[in-house]
């Protein structure tokens, strides 16, 4: 323990026990000298250098075991070192376990390694066969089997189709509207707002198009191009995130400070925020050589599905500018979508008395909104430990559907009625004109 310090054990405590057999040669060399032999076991959940591991890989039961014998570095064995790790039944449909050694205390997550080691998974104990003395640990990585790899890489490329036909859909929805009604043309509010949802339709608009082509490429064996189409899918991710955020801002603006606001150029600087910011990212990650083939593999750790994307190696850049990025404006954009439900639920009963809205309308209008504020990305978060797999499979249907979803949820809000003569199609659009958010 990091707490308590080291103790020296003099009997054996009973329980699931693990094993340490040392080869007979390696003291038949040292015959004529006196040599302690030191087995240290840490519980490393206190300490921060396997943190970084804890969160993309699980340590069985948080153990790492150092083992030294005299003072002198251990290598080369012929006859290997035995660990056998014991524990109970691991999830292999999930998971795939692999002896590690701690190579070095500085680096991503302790820099693991699995070379100079032989793993053998039983059912009961995984023994771990090492030609080298350091300290290891039997490490659980998330893994896929073949054939749900392989469904969910239909599953993606359907979608991205999907999302793109309508991403289509929508923007030749949007070009309709400013050729045939004048409002369109006329109320500068509107204008914002379709342009502001026309940004985000295109920055979802080149993710899929993009994703759909890196099948393509990663099977071309051309590392750079790779790189180049790694960089850009991470460029359009980014685009829509920030987007997403933009969106949620400009929600504030509309239903919480409506009175008194005023921004000069209003929808360029969305723009240079929605697409420059990214464009930073990707450069800065892109210098430190984040981008290239990304395999996938299974429980014998034989690449399955091989993207153009962050390297593995360079794992700690998703963690941080995706991850991270996407949690906290998922948040931020969760907060504000509570205040205008609930700003338009009291909305909705003063009003009640004049109009005669469907709540099935209402319900369409608030899904759209949820879409566009990024809930279908926090799934994500759910594609760990071992409901994994459904989650991911939830996650690549509900993405698949949320062009569908926005599109759907443009012609319910702006598709003008035939009763209407002034306002707008929507309670949404009926507020946006009571702000002073000009462009000009």
């Amino acid at each position: 323990s990091s707490v308590q310090g080291p103790k020296r054990i003099n009997s054996t405590e009973t329980g699931n026990t693990s094993k340490i057999r040392l080869p007979r040669k390696l003291f038949q060399s040292m015959s004529s000298q006196k040599v302690h032999v030191v087995v240290t076991v840490l519980n490393i959940t206190q300490l921060a250098i396997f943190k970084e591991t804890r969160q993309t890989r699980h340590i069985l039961d948080n153990t790492v075991v150092g083992i030294t014998v005299g003072d002198t570095k251990i290598t080369g064995l012929q006859d290997p070192v035995q660990l056998t790790f014991t524990h109970g039944q691991l999830p292999h449909r999930f998971f795939f376990a692999s002896c590690s050694q701690l190579s070095s205390f500085a680096g991503q997550g302790g820099g693991w390694d699995t070379s100079g080691c032989v793993t053998e998974l039983g059912d009961k104990g995984t023994i771990c066969s090492c030609d080298h003395l350091t300290f290891f640990t039997l490490l659980l990585s998330p893994t896929l089997d073949r054939s749900t790899a392989r469904a969910l890489k239909v599953i993606a490329n359907v979608g991205c189709g999907l999302a793109v036909t309508f991403s289509v859909f929508s923007t030749v929805f949007y070009v309709f509207l400013r050729c045939t009604y004048k409002k369109f043309k006329a109320e500068e509010t509107i204008q914002i707002n379709l342009a502001l949802h026309m940004n985000l339709i295109s920055s979802l608009f080149l993710l899929n198009l993009t994703f759909l082509f890196n099948n393509w490429v990663s099977s071309t064996s051309q590392p750079g191009l790779c790189k180049s189409l790694g960089g850009l899918i991470h460029y359009c991710l980014l685009c829509c995130f920030t987007w997403m955020a933009l969106e949620g801002c400009h929600l504030y603006l509309l239903f919480v400070k409506v009175l008194g606001t005023y921004i000069r150029h209003y929808l360029l600087k969305l723009c240079i925020v929605g697409w420059g910011l990214p464009a930073l990212v990707v450069t800065v990650t892109g210098s430190i050589g984040s981008y290239g083939e990304y395999n996938i593999q299974n429980m014998d750790r034989q690449p399955i599905l091989s993207l153009c994307w962050i390297k593995s190696e360079h794992i700690t850049v998703h963690y941080i500018t995706n991850c991270g990025y996407f949690g906290l404006i998922f948040l931020f954009n969760t907060v504000i979508f509570g205040v205008v439900a609930w700003k338009n639920y009291h909305l909705q009963s003063t009003r009640a008395a004049k109009e005669k809205r469907k709540s099935w309308q209402v319900g369409l209008v608030a899904v759209g909104l949820f879409c566009l504020l990024g809930a279908t990305w926090a799934l994500a978060f759910l594609t760990y430990g071992s409901a994994s797999v459904p989650m991911l499979y939830l996650f690549a249907i509900l993405n698949s559907l949320q062009g569908l979803f926005i599109f759907i949820w443009l012609v319910v809000l702006y598709y003008p009625k035939r009763e209407e003569t002034a306002g707008s199609s929507s309670n949404t659009i009926r507020n946006d004109k009571n702000t002073t958010v000009s462009q000009d």
